[in-house]
């Protein structure tokens, strides 16, 4: 392959294979040294970009087929003004999630399941140089002594980046992609998420402003059920939202969003989910939604919730309803609250209502595991009573989990606090009968 003597493009010699690596490579130096956007509009920026693209291609005297052709356009488009290699898998609405590892692989997660790509990037700067190019426009910056970086992209996707030293095998990069609407109840009860009986006991439970945590590994679907409960709310009532990443839809009209600020290069002006909470508490909201509890943030929640701010949502990562506690637990303590665990507990028990436990399961699907009440405390240990329990029954040929989501036949202390808010639920919704209530044994009182 020789260079073209007017265009300096990559020429092939006749019956030359053309080397399309490196004419993608020139197209897109030569497009880059040309473009002048002059603060165009995206839709104009990509229809000038596309017009000199042809006309570089044309003076370049290459003759590829039709489809090569638009595959290397598209190739050029992307890396210009798209994601680079990862275009076409942000552009998939089947895929949630994609992950690189380094510039070799790249896998997607799709269906919940995660699974390996055909797409690759040219070497690990390649995916230096797409990273950098993302997380500029943002504000944000990555180096050697920055090597991390979390981002929430213009589209709402969450994006989380690693590099050298600390990322050992190159550059990894990780988007979870946003989605414009999240699931609601019906949807979820579609899905198998959940039972019509256990949304109905949701639904009560959110009107009667029952403090619920919501429980689950990441990409457990926390979020998407922390969307639809927060749903239930009464249009009438005042919500202020907490996050780190906006990521909570609500179809609501009185309602302010907060989102944390990341500190500046030299580690000041950062706004903390903690910052939040207490600013929020001085809003007069009728309801606190806090995207997910990780630190100090707990004991402003735990007070507030104790002294009149009921009706709070928020989510956990933990593994089940008990871990939930004992991590709730450790944040106090992290958090700096000296006091004994049994006081901790107390705190805890008083505060919180339910417990929704989500699960990944093997098979990809996603469902509520486990709903349990906060029935008190029993010398220094909180009392859990699960109210609503995945029972798995097998994994047929496909590898598919079958189970059932029931009741355990255990109606909730707090009953009466459903009957007050108008809710009345109808025996069958709790499956209740006299055999079950005896094989679970008496039901634990309630220290509140």
């Amino acid at each position: 392959m020789s260079i073209h003597p007017s265009t300096g493009s990559p020429s092939p010699k006749p019956g030359q294979a053309v080397d399309l690596k490196k004419v993608k490579g020139f197209l897109i130096s030569t497009l880059a040294r040309s473009m002048d956007t002059d603060d165009l509009p995206p839709d104009q920026i990509r229809q000038r970009t596309q017009q000199n693209l042809l006309q570089i291609y044309e003076k370049s005297h290459l003759q590829l087929p039709d489809g090569a052709r638009d595959k290397l356009f598209r190739e050029v488009m992307n890396e210009l003004l798209g994601y680079g290699p990862i275009q076409p898998l942000l552009d998939d609405p089947g895929i949630s999630e994609i992950m690189v590892n380094g510039f070799k692989q790249v896998y997607v997660e799709r269906d919940g399941k995660i699974i390996i790509t055909d797409v690759t990037f040219e070497n690990n700067e390649h995916v230096l140089q797409l990273i950098q190019r993302i997380i500029a426009p943002l504000g944000r910056q990555i180096d050697e002594d920055h090597p991390t970086v979390d981002a929430r992209l213009p589209d709402g996707s969450r994006l989380n980046a690693v590099i050298p030293p600390i990322a050992l095998d190159g550059p990894a990069l990780t988007i979870r992609k946003h989605r414009n609407e999240h699931p609601n109840i019906d949807q979820l009860i579609k899905f198998g998420s959940l039972t019509q009986s256990m949304a109905e006991f949701l639904h009560a439970c959110v009107v009667a402003r029952l403090n619920i945590v919501i429980s689950g590994a990441t990409g457990s679907g926390t979020t998407t059920v922390l969307n639809a409960l927060a749903g239930f709310i009464p249009e009438e009532e005042r919500i202020v939202t907490i996050e780190e990443v906006a990521e909570i839809r609500l179809r609501k009209e009185h309602i302010v969003r907060l989102e944390t600020k990341p500190s500046k290069t030299d580690g000041t002006g950062a706004v903390s989910i903690r910052d939040l909470v207490r600013s929020s508490l001085r809003m007069h909201p009728e309801r606190i939604v806090v995207g997910e509890v990780r630190s100090g943030e707990i004991l402003d929640m735990l007070e507030a919730m104790n002294t009149g701010h009921d009706g709070a949502l928020t989510t956990i990562r933990s593994n089940s309803p008990r871990d939930a506690i004992s991590r709730l637990e450790s944040m106090t303590f992290v958090a700096g609250l000296e006091i004994p665990i049994r006081d901790a507990g107390e705190q805890i028990a008083s505060a919180i209502d339910v417990i929704v436990q989500l699960s990944r399961l093997r098979d990809g699907s996603r469902k509520i595991t486990q709903i349990t009440e906060v029935a008190g405390l029993e010398g220094d240990m909180v009392v859990l009573s699960d109210i609503f329990k995945f029972d798995q029954i097998e994994i047929d040929e496909d590898g598919k989990i079958l189970g059932e989501l029931k009741p355990t036949g255990i109606r909730p202390l707090f009953s009466n606090r459903l009957e007050a808010a108008g809710f009345k639920l109808k025996p069958e919704v709790f499956g209740a009968n006299i055999a079950e209530i005896l094989a679970h044994g008496h039901q634990p009182s309630r220290n509140k």
